[in-house]
């Protein structure tokens, strides 16, 4: 009981920055329209896991929503070191302590910026502390989802958190660079609010 309780306290201070960065939850426009959803496999059929997701999230699309859920910002928009970028992270504190992964239960929400200052979501972020993962999985391996393995993003980190797992699903965006690459060379950030 003592260790149940120092790690759920740990993973409400892990998740305390993840919140502070996103101030008081304000209701925003939704985006404007969808963006073109065309990465397919080498098959030529959406991959099954994308559209469990697009199905699991299909009612954020409005970011309203996503706030009345408990969603909260937790990133500004995040542009690639080279190319691309991964937008606006809102993020669902409890899923985050929970270690759970389930394609209808992504711990991020990913919005892309428009010019009328709007959010149009473009993808969903998976990700596990890697303590959580070994200690509900101490004879497993590295996590997947739905069969797709995650990135290990060791400590320390530009996050500022501890060892996880993570991986990217680009369900309502499509990205040449494939499904689940960390970053999108169809999102931008060029239109983020300063």
């Amino acid at each position: 009981m003592k260790t149940l309780c120092r790690m759920s306290s740990a993973l409400i201070v892990l998740t305390l920055p993840l919140i502070a960065m996103a101030g008081a939850p304000t209701p925003v426009a939704a985006g404007a329209g969808l963006g073109t959803f065309n990465a397919l496999p080498a098959a030529g059929v959406a991959s099954p896991l994308v559209e469990k997701i697009r199905a699991a999230t299909e009612q954020f699309k409005d970011i309203n929503v996503a706030i009345a859920a408990g969603f909260v910002q937790a990133t500004p928009c995040v542009s690639g070191p080279n190319f691309g970028a991964m937008g606006v992270h809102f993020v669902l504190p409890s899923r985050i302590a929970g270690g759970v992964l389930s394609a209808d239960q992504p711990e991020f929400l990913i919005y892309e910026p428009l010019l009328d200052g709007s959010l149009r979501l473009v993808g969903v972020e998976f990700l596990v502390l890697a303590s959580v993962w070994t200690s509900q999985h101490p004879t497993g391996g590295p996590p997947a989802l739905d069969g797709q393995l995650l990135n290990y993003v060791a400590a320390p980190n530009r996050y500022g958190l501890p060892a996880f797992y993570e991986i990217h699903v680009w369900a309502w965006e499509n990205n040449p660079v494939g499904s689940f690459a960390d970053w999108n060379t169809h999102v931008t950030c060029t239109h983020q609010p300063n």
